[in-house]
């Protein structure tokens, strides 16, 4: 029966308990050569020896998983603590940012375009042409057709429309300001998801790269004990 040396014991043994180079998985000779540079083409090591550098490929495996998993997690905890949330509420800030005319505008705008002010408004009309027809009717301050309530109604729309258009600008100011956060805000969430389906593409590649390392080396153990198998059943050669 043929005998061969074991490389990385130096014991000498038949050729069916040694496997040479080429018929070991590049992974598994690379493990091989940290441990021994020149062992290459032609050599042969142990199937002893080569159960010892599976079960540390399979060891590298499941710890190199875990720790990209950790990476990962401290990846997505320092993103968290590092970037602001942009969903703040804009109000307030808008809010301390104004003067006081454009407060006055504002509130004078809301008052103009209420049922208050048309009901206030159409009152004081009927009270001032009833004072001016009835009540002072020999001496009226006013007399028919209302030339000074002529006058005070086109002074009051003379002022109320450039007030209603102040309001009406920083309305526009405000929605712009809105937008331009919603735009922040959809922007970061899209950037977001982007970058979490990167990553989860990263890592389903990675781990379905460690399934096959993994279904390899179960094969190599399937084939060995299938070889052992076969061996234990052939009948001993006749003398």
């Amino acid at each position: 029966m043929e005998t061969g040396t074991c490389y990385i014991t130096k014991k000498e043994m038949d050729l069916e308990e040694l496997v040479v180079e080429q018929d070991i998985r590049p992974q598994l000779v690379a493990l091989i050569r940290k441990d021994y540079p020149e062992f290459g083409p032609g050599d042969r090591i142990s199937r002893e020896e080569l159960d010892k550098y599976r079960r540390k490929h399979l060891e590298n495996i499941i710890h190199r998983e875990h720790r990209e998993l950790n990476s990962l997690e401290q990846q997505v905890l320092k993103s968290m603590e590092e970037n602001q949330l942009l969903s703040d509420n804009i109000e307030l800030e808008i809010s301390t940012r104004t003067t006081f005319g454009q407060r006055l505008a504002d509130k004078i705008a809301e008052f103009g375009g209420s049922w208050t002010f048309i009901i206030i408004f159409f009152t004081f009309l009927l009270c001032w042409m009833g004072v001016n027809v009835w009540i002072l009717a020999t001496r009226p301050f006013d007399p028919f057709p209302f030339i000074l309530l002529n006058l005070i109604l086109s002074c009051l729309a003379a002022i109320q429309a450039p007030i209603i258009m102040m309001s009406q600008n920083r309305q526009e100011q405000k929605d712009r300001t809105r937008s331009e956060n919603d735009y922040k805000i959809n922007l970061k969430s899209e950037l977001e998801i982007r970058l979490l389906h990167e990553k989860i593409d990263h890592l389903i590649i990675h781990q379905n790269r460690r399934l096959l390392e993994i279904q390899e080396l179960q094969m190599d153990y399937l084939e060995e004990l299938t070889r052992s198998g076969r061996s234990a059943n052939e009948p001993p050669p006749k003398t």
